[in-house]
């Protein structure tokens, strides 16, 4: 298959994400184009199999530039297999009520958009102060202080689950089972 990979990132993490998509598929035999949505330019989404879109979440929203993407391109993407990648700390969590809040984050996407993904992961980032302004590592500090009592505030650490992220790719490019 021919496949479209584009992110939107702000710290990074989703970029290595997205990067680390694309050499699996290569891997596995696709083909992949892989950009940044705001460095896309005209794209012609058709020319694709399917699509992955990856962004990340930061104070309840996505970037920007992967909303206007998506809705851009929401017809192409909405008539071929899609998976989206959506990016932040609350996924490495079981709270159910930051999952509720990811839910509803997805839903006013798709309503802002008109994108609807054929399938949605949800992939825990990575905290990185190292990457922050003063403002950000002190917000940061005090959610992963929350969320992770044993971590180490000053030092980055990552929370993706890269083998679940493996799994997912692996059943999505298998497609709908009859």
């Amino acid at each position: 298959m021919k496949l479209f990979i584009g992110y939107a990132t702000i710290e990074g993490q989703t970029q290595k994400i997205a990067r680390h998509i694309a050499d699996r598929l290569v891997d596995m035999g696709h083909s992949v184009e892989l950009t940044t949505v705001g460095d896309a330019g005209p794209v012609d989404l058709s020319r694709f199999d399917g699509a992955i879109l990856a962004g990340s979440l930061h104070i309840g929203h996505y970037q920007k530039t992967l909303s206007d993407f998506a809705a851009e391109h929401a017809g192409a993407l909405n008539d071929m297999p899609t998976l989206m990648i959506s990016v932040s700390l609350a996924a490495a969590g079981h709270d159910a009520e930051e999952w509720r809040s990811l839910n509803a984050i997805l839903s006013d996407f798709t309503d802002a958009t008109g994108w609807t993904p054929g399938q949605v992961s949800q992939v825990a980032g990575a905290y990185t102060p190292s990457r922050y302004d003063v403002f950000r590592r002190f917000a940061m500090r005090r959610i992963i202080a929350k969320k992770d009592p044993d971590a180490d505030l000053d030092w980055d650490k990552e929370y993706t689950n890269w083998d679940a992220l493996d799994a997912t790719l692996s059943e999505w490019v298998k497609g709908p089972r009859e």
